[in-house]
């Protein structure tokens, strides 16, 4: 029994496949699977460790990005496709797996190509409201497709039997928020209301600039937990302690380069609301069921942010402030909007929990599992 699993190198499309590896070892060991073989193809593993730790062996196979403006790259890219796809074939020929699980993404290309030739099984899962191009292109022959947000079934119209609303695979790591200790962990006051902001896995200097520039204010009624970013915890911490010399609750700002599992999931168990970019974290957010203000990134791919942060707040869970209307007076606007009124913080919390599917990795591996005792049988 041999599972492929390839997507984009980032950790939108990485971090579902774990949660979805995660939920397939448990299976295999309640139905006593043992010959049960996992493998991930991209460019570049993108975390090794989980990898490992999770029994996924890595396939590298290089993948051309499909620009959606001029660059002369995209020239040089047909090649590095062309000569990943053969690699592809080669490499998937020799596997030979039972299904292909694939996120999307240029890198999904060479390896759905490969699949769609050898007649393997693909399943395709979808994050955003706006599917990829790869997507779009490899829900053709797919066997079925998982999305996260209801709006993304618009775009596959001709595939409407193969659809399934599963929500998005969470690892488990993270999906629970955990409260006992995290004050202490986190070194916060007790009885203070926590504000938790995730500009994304390398930062926001856009979030960071407006929340050091609120500081002074924050600081007075709140706590507040920031991630920085790697690249902008220096700069944000620098200016931080101008704008707050000699303020007596200036020990009230946390600023992180970077939370780990532990502190993401205390972050989580203490905030009040959250603030954040709309990419994947969303997910997150909604299966603890905080309050949260997005701030969408403007010129993402498909403009899928700003309506991945649109498709979450018209659920009630969220509000959204776009880039150009970001300032430190409405973002604290927004931010007392929900914490000093109980009703709309409780709407929020109910319509995030709503929203959540927090079993999505687990349908989505028994799908997998059902395709693949198909598929071995046949064989």
């Amino acid at each position: 029994m041999k599972i492929l699993f390839t997507g984009g190198g980032s950790g939108g499309h990485f971090y579902p496949i774990i949660a979805v590896a995660e939920e397939l070892n448990t299976l295999a060991k309640e139905h006593k699977l043992i010959d049960m073989k996992l493998y991930y193809m991209a460019p570049e593993p993108y975390n090794e460790g989980l990898l490992y730790e999770n029994g996924i062996v890595f396939k590298k196979c290089s993948a051309g990005k499909m620009r959606r403006y001029f660059s002369i790259l995209n020239f040089f890219d047909i090649f590095k496709t062309a000569w990943g796809t053969v690699k592809a074939l080669w490499t998937v020929f020799n596997i030979y797996p039972d299904v292909v699980f694939s996120k999307g993404g240029y890198p999904s290309f060479p390896p759905l190509i490969a699949a769609r030739i050898l007649r393997i099984p693909i399943i395709l899962h979808e994050s955003d409201t706006v599917p990829g191009r790869a997507n779009i292109w490899a829900a053709k022959f797919a066997r079925r497709i998982a999305i996260s947000y209801p709006e993304a079934a618009t775009h596959f119209e001709k595939q409407k039997e193969k659809i399934a609303y599963t929500g998005n695979p969470i690892r488990k790591e993270v999906i629970e928020p955990l409260v006992e200790g995290a004050h202490e962990f986190l070194q916060l006051e007790q009885g203070i209301p926590v504000i938790g902001v995730f500009g994304g896995s390398l930062g926001s200097e856009l979030i960071n600039e407006t929340i050091v520039e609120a500081l002074p204010h924050l600081v007075d009624k709140y706590q507040i937990i920031h991630q920085t970013g790697k690249r902008n915890l220096s700069e944000s911490k620098n200016i931080a302690e101008v704008v707050l010399d000699k303020n007596p609750y200036k020990n009230r700002y946390k600023p992180f380069d970077y939370l780990n599992n532990l502190a993401v999931r205390m972050t989580a168990g203490v905030s009040s609301v959250i603030v954040s970019r709309a990419g994947s974290t969303i997910f997150e957010i909604a299966a603890w069921g905080i309050p949260s203000i997005l701030i969408p990134i403007t010129d993402s791919n498909g403009d899928h942010q700003r309506k991945n942060a649109y498709a979450y707040a018209r659920t009630g869970a969220a509000s959204v402030i776009e880039e150009k209307n970001l300032s430190g007076n409405i973002l604290i606007a927004e931010i007392e909007k929900i914490i000093h009124n109980t009703e709309t913080a409780t709407k929020m919390k109910t319509a995030a929990l709503a929203f959540a599917r927090k079993d999505a990795a687990n349908k989505i591996a028994k799908e997998i599992l059902g395709i693949t005792l198909e598929h071995e049988t046949r064989n």
